[in-house]
């Protein structure tokens, strides 16, 4: 019997164990089907090479793409109390909070860096949709006003990656109360004219499409983005009548005007730093000719 325990069920394991990786390590192509080695998917910033389907990238791998030579310093912000409503519905609000920081290895879904693109200092916060759909609750508010405050304390560009399901349930009002709070701060960096580049991923929706996703100086999106206040299942619902194809995705905002271009996921990175460096040069400019007045 000992024989059997110790030695035959850990064998039937691993043998288990190995055949589970190497069905990982291929990731099927929601589009076409087309299967793709997981080591190829990540080296191409995880967009299927013949395709073009755009799967998400975790937060930390964008950031290590974006930075030169991968380099970034993470911002503190203020704690915020973890559940101001003792919230639970299915489970406590608490324990869902403790089983995405597991899976993420994130405190929440927004992490607020610092560091350099092309030698110039950037502030850059980056939504990760893994953490509770990215939801947008009192943590969240705070990180992406302490990473604008300290745009503004480097007098330096301030970047965005969006990726949110809306406001977070959990927190009631107190959630909602972070769409003005970050608009103000928005607001700010426009008065001290820095750049402000909001990128939009799939999905940007709910109240943070209906704050500081939607207020940037320039908007860039990802092909195939589903960006938008209300769904199009809700709409479809309310109004009674089939939508358009392909309605509130990236392609169709920007056919009527709500975009400023759609971009593929290595294309973004030269682009933002071309976009910076135009407007903080005008921004430059227009600084010495008050000066001279």
């Amino acid at each position: 019997m000992n024989w059997l325990k110790s030695f035959v069920k850990p064998k039937i394991k691993s043998i288990l164990n190995k055949r589970e990786v190497k069905e990982n390590l291929w990731i099927s192509c929601p589009e076409t089907g087309e299967l793709v080695f997981h080591k190829e998917l990540e080296e191409n910033l995880y967009v299927v090479p013949n395709s073009g389907y755009h799967f998400r990238i975790p937060a930390k791998k964008r950031l290590e793409h974006f930075y030169d030579r991968g380099e970034y310093k993470i911002i503190e912000a203020k704690e915020v109390i973890t559940d101001p409503l003792k919230f639970k519905d299915e489970k406590k609000y608490s324990d869902r909070l403790k089983e995405s920081r597991e899976k993420t290895d994130l405190n929440d879904c927004v992490i607020i860096t610092e560091g350099e693109l092309d030698r110039m200092e950037v502030v850059v916060a980056v939504q990760d949709f893994d953490f509770m759909g990215g939801s947008l609750g009192m943590a969240a508010g705070e990180h992406i006003i302490a990473s604008m405050e300290r745009a503004l304390e480097k007098q330096c560009p301030y970047i965005v990656f969006t990726s949110s399901g809306g406001a977070r349930m959990q927190e009631g009002i107190l959630s909602l109360m972070q769409m003005p709070r970050t608009t103000i701060l928005v607001q700010k960096l426009h008065e001290a004219k820095l750049p402000y580049i909001v990128t939009l991923t799939n999905p940007t929706t709910g109240g943070v499409s209906a704050s500081y996703a939607m207020l940037g100086d320039v908007h860039i999106a990802e092909p195939q983005a589903l960006i938008c206040f209300a769904g199009p299942r809700v709409i479809s619902q309310t109004i009674r009548e089939k939508l358009p194809d392909g309605f509130q995705k990236s392609e169709y905002l920007l056919e009527h005007g709500m975009l400023d271009c759609v971009m593929e996921r290595k294309k973004i990175r030269p682009a933002i730093s071309n976009i910076i460096k135009i407007m903080m040069h005008s921004r430059k400019q227009s600084q010495n000719s008050v000066a001279t007045l």
